[in-house]
């Protein structure tokens, strides 16, 4: 039997993309591109609250990322540190709890103090919770839980016959997150690029042509007006 899709998704996950073409197209560098896409993101952090989405996560920085050249990686850090230096306010107003996932260690030391200060300082809010994947990969992510994994069975604390699909899910970077809903991807490119590989599973995908500095509060409530329409099988029959 059929599952009907609920019509506002919990949690929502994008792959914001599309940054580079819109600054060609404007005739702009590519850091000013990615200002641009800041601006998008505060426009989704307004839909989601007026929607009523609990979980929002944004594709920021991919582990692969690191391949760009050296000075658009460091315009991308002074960004973000910007960014959340400029927009705290707003999570604290709405009460949003920020949370990162991803292999952190490699970020720059400012960009690390500014996320653990604003990570500590929304910890207890219960509104919303935004969650940035920075020097994030999916392949990277279940490696990780792989590793931790395989020390609890060391230690004994874990039987590999006990090994499961929760025990994976458990040793993820967010284990107390649910699996997104619904995945956007932006620029109209028809790929996943190694985001949340074991959370999507079950995910509904919507891709929109739509660069993502260009992207707004109507353009996601259309996708979320897409979700509502679809069902959810789980590998059940119509």
């Amino acid at each position: 039997m059929t599952k009907k899709t609920p019509t506002i998704p919990k949690h929502v996950a994008i792959i914001m993309d599309g940054n580079g073409r819109w600054a060609r197209q404007q005739g702009l560098s590519r850091l000013k591109g990615h200002a641009a896409g800041a601006e998008s993101v505060q426009a989704v952090l307004r839909a989601s609250k007026e929607v009523g989405i609990q979980y929002l996560t944004l594709y920021a920085f991919s582990a692969e990322n690191w391949v760009r050249p050296k000075d658009e990686i460091a315009g991308l850090m002074k960004l973000l540190q910007t960014y959340l230096s400029g927009h705290e306010h707003q999570l604290h107003e709405n009460k949003i709890c920020l949370r990162v996932i991803g292999r952190q260690e490699k970020l720059p030391q400012p960009v690390l103090k500014k996320l653990a200060q604003v990570e500590a300082a929304t910890s207890n809010y219960k509104e919303g919770t935004l969650i940035l994947a920075l020097n994030y990969g999916g392949r990277a992510e279940i490696v990780d839980a792989v590793r931790k994994i395989t020390n609890q069975v060391k230690q004994g604390k874990l039987s590999p016959n006990e090994t499961d699909e929760k025990t994976v899910s458990n040793n993820l970077y967010a284990p107390d997150i649910p699996d997104p809903d619904l995945i956007i991807r932006t620029s109209g490119e028809m790929r996943i690029s190694n985001f949340l590989l074991w959370q999507s599973s079950y995910a509904e995908l919507y891709v929109t042509d739509v660069l993502w500095p260009e992207f707004r509060e109507q353009h996601f409530k259309q996708a979320i007006e897409a979700y509502a329409n679809r069902h959810r099988r789980y590998g059940d029959i119509q």
